[in-house]
């Protein structure tokens, strides 16, 4: 059997390994257009994260659950440069990232794409079981479990099924044949743990790839998620570590594993510190003419056009990201005033919705 070790990536998660993953032939990804596919899945799926995390981020009332807010808050940053790092790999492979085009953002309550429909995820405010889902969209895959190219139960399997595919098709013949110019670097943008990651050949490509999965679930199986190492970072928990602290309330320490659980000082969470935000908000809640109707249409809007300055960037403007990072501000700043509207006698206020509307002109 053939032994796999991409020598620039030696330190990362589960790419060092004896011969092939286990994976059913009819399941491989075996063409070109397939891996493209499933590339621009991946960017759709680092996309389905983020607006849930940035509900739960926006509904912590100001000045309040300061050490939650951080954490939810780094993860949004490493989920934008996962949707980078999955579109260099793509771009390098002659795809071309689909960004701004009304399905790309899912309806909200969700099942990830592409999954196995274990779970849905919704836009929540700040809660304990908005945690629980959290952790079930990071949950670290089981140390055998295959690679899977669709319906796969955790984001670990989707990505070393994409991985064999591209090793597959490398064998095969050269198949980054991209314009290195449509590369996002790090000129761009610097994603906190980590870093952007251009595409060439097939060491990058895993090199990418293994940065998602590590910053997500650990590397080796451990709680931290390897940038340390790579870059030469501060030493930093994977996702799903991250977010556990919050839901136990209580820090990891270096010498924490994945059984033991966080051990560490306490992390005070005010479950209450929040503006109690109706769950998973739609345009169609509120009449058309309304104040509050306008209000989360041009909240709609502002959210498009950031998905299309992040489409002009994934197709050889790279400059535009550098617009999408300051629209993000007006994001924050539009959905936290939505967060103080009370919509009903409960208390209960509007949010952002997320949906797609059509750009202006």
């Amino acid at each position: 059997m053939t032994i796999i070790k991409p020598l620039i990536i030696a330190n990362r998660h589960r790419l060092v390994r004896e011969g092939r993953p286990r994976i059913p032939e009819a399941a491989r990804i075996k063409t070109l257009p397939s891996l493209r596919r499933h590339l621009q899945t991946a960017i759709e799926l680092e996309h389905s994260t983020i607006p849930p995390y940035l509900c739960a981020l926006y509904s912590i009332e100001e000045g309040d659950n300061l050490p939650s807010s951080e954490i939810i808050q780094s993860v949004v940053v490493e989920e934008m440069l996962h949707m980078i790092l999955a579109s260099n790999v793509l771009n390098a492979i002659g795809g071309q990232p689909s960004i701004n085009h009304p399905r790309f953002i899912p309806e909200y309550p969700t099942f990830l794409p592409h999954s196995d429909k274990s779970f849905e995820v919704g836009l929540q405010k700040f809660s304990k079981p908005t945690i629980d889902t959290f952790l079930r969209i990071e949950l670290p895959a089981k140390p055998k479990a295959p690679p899977e190219a669709n319906r796969y139960h955790t984001i670990g399997q989707f990505y070393e099924a994409i991985e064999d595919g591209l090793i597959r098709l490398s064998e095969e013949k050269n198949i980054f044949t991209g314009d290195r110019a449509r590369q996002i670097t790090t000129e761009y943008y610097y994603g906190g743990g980590g870093g952007v990651i251009p595409v060439h050949d097939l060491d990058s490509a895993l090199k990418a790839l293994s940065e998602i999965v590590g910053q997500g679930e650990g590397v080796y199986h451990t709680i931290f998620d390897g940038d340390h190492k790579l870059f030469g970072e501060k030493i930093e928990y994977a996702h799903y570590f991250r977010f556990n602290e919050i839901h136990e309330e209580r820090y990891y320490t270096k010498r924490d594993t994945p059984k033991s659980g966080p051990t560490g000082k306490r992390l005070p969470v005010n479950w209450d510190g929040v503006y109690d935000m109706r769950p998973n908000p739609k345009m169609k809640d509120y009449p058309k003419g309304t104040e509050l109707r306008k209000k989360i249409y041009d909240f709609n809007r502002i959210y498009v056009s950031l998905l299309d300055d992040l489409h002009r960037a994934f197709n050889g403007e790279p400059k535009q990201l550098l617009n999408a990072v300051v629209r993000m501000y007006d994001v924050k700043y539009q959905a936290i005033e939505l967060m103080k509207i009370p919509v009903n006698e409960e208390g209960m206020t509007a949010g952002p919705s997320f949906e797609y509307v059509p750009p202006k002109g």
